[in-house]
């Protein structure tokens, strides 16, 4: 269920800042030397998603600021 509820944030406009620390929290669950390791290994996907939303998002930015680069003239961000 939780893995559900990562996606479903990540799915409902979560910002990179609040994937960010949803993450920090993961990785914290992580280190818990008392964590299972099915929940351990869940922890990890849903870190995983979050991460691969981060890196999707900031990737999209790039483009954007790649494309202001490349054109040389200033246009609003889509």
């Amino acid at each position: 269920m939780a893995e559900k509820k990562a996606a479903a944030k990540a799915e409902n406009n979560m910002t990179i800042e609040e994937a960010f620390k949803e993450i920090e929290t993961k990785i914290s669950s992580l280190e818990d030397e008392n964590i299972s390791l099915e929940d351990s290994f869940k922890e990890y996907q849903e870190g995983m998603k979050l991460v691969k939303f981060c890196h999707d998002a900031i990737s999209e930015v790039e483009k954007k600021v790649q494309k202001i680069s490349d054109d040389g003239s200033l246009e609003d961000f889509e």
